[in-house]
């Protein structure tokens, strides 16, 4: 599992920060959303009324996320400073198995809102128990689980690549910084570890010779479709492929397989780069074309530690639609 390697890019976080009155606006908004006793955020009209806030937010911010959504660049990665988080009435990080944002605050209303302009928020029954916003945040006893409860360094992955409909976008916005302002979340983009990788090896990474499995925060008992046949770790067009892969949890199934897929993680690392967020920082990542993971870090458990939100997103929500029981947005296997 591993850390920030020495070639490694730390790098402030922002691509693009929001300016005050533009982010005096995105807080009105959320709160707007929070009022009037709609405050359910898995609720399917609270769904429907952040969807139509999102084209209330500024002008600037939207269309930012839109030409993100559009191409999202060589690090399939957008980092969006300057957003409000209504830090005064941020209870304490929470510290338990599981943690997820039922209610409506201000946090989960922006990343609601962004999600719906990059299409449509996605959760998983078996996962943080089907809630759309979740707590990414350290628990005691849990910091050697790899998964987004530890503290440990976490590999590279993209997010549920075993499902048949994984997310097409991964959406965090961080409320809290680590004590230590130590914590990194690592990002590599496939479009510049690409032509790192020798003919053969993206060939093997093209052929269906690896398993993927649901990852430990699906839990012990998990069970996906990927347990029944192999899949390629690349897919689509040659030279601008989408990715599929958890270095934790595929397995390659062939001596060429297993090749790649080491050549693969060693490009990743030469053009990874580890974003120091802020609060306030929202991070978008493009999940067919990126891999991400975390540096260790050291959680005090006093209230204080690193808390980010996280939202999944899926650019076509009727795709899933055998998925989805009530065409809500919960996939329920």
């Amino acid at each position: 599992m591993p850390g920030t390697p020495h070639n490694s890019t730390a790098v402030a976080a922002a691509d693009w920060t929001l300016d005050p009155a533009d982010a005096g606006e995105c807080e009105r908004l959320a709160r707007t959303l929070c009022a009037d006793g709609h405050d359910q955020v898995d609720s399917p009209k609270w769904v429907a009324r952040a969807r139509e806030a999102w084209d209330e937010l500024p002008l600037p911010l939207r269309r930012v996320v839109r030409r993100f959504r559009r191409d999202s660049g060589p690090h399939g990665t957008l980092v969006i400073g300057g957003l409000p988080i209504d830090r005064a009435a941020l209870p304490p990080t929470p510290a338990v198995l599981g943690s997820v944002q039922r209610r409506a605050a201000v946090p989960a209303a922006l990343l609601t809102m962004v999600a719906c302009g990059l299409g449509e928020p996605l959760a998983y029954l078996a996962e943080k128990s089907g809630a759309l916003v979740q707590d990414v945040v350290p628990v005691p006893g849990q910091e050697t689980f790899h998964g987004n409860a530890g503290s440990v360094p976490l590999s590279f992955h993209t997010e549920n690549g075993f499902h048949p409909h994984p997310p097409d976008y991964v959406v965090f916005l961080c409320l809290r910084a680590d004590h230590d302002r130590t914590a990194g979340m690592r990002v590599a983009g496939l479009r510049q570890a690409l032509p790192l990788l020798t003919e053969g090896s993206r060939q093997a990474l093209f052929a269906p010779e690896f398993l993927t499995t649901p990852p430990p925060s699906f839990g012990p008992d998990a069970a996906g479709p990927a347990d029944a046949e192999p899949r390629p770790v690349l897919s689509g067009a040659v030279e601008d492929p989408d990715i599929r892969m958890a270095q934790l949890v595929t397995t390659p199934l062939t001596p060429r397989a297993t090749a790649a897929l080491a050549e693969f993680g060693r490009a990743c690392e030469a053009t990874a780069r580890t974003l120091r967020l802020a609060p306030g920082d929202l991070v978008v990542i493009d999940n067919r074309v990126t891999v991400h993971g975390r540096t260790a870090f050291r959680p005090r458990y006093d209230g204080a530690d690193r808390w980010l939100q996280r939202t999944y997103v899926t650019a076509d929500l009727r795709r899933s639609r055998d998925h989805r029981p009530e065409d809500g947005h919960v996939l329920a296997r």
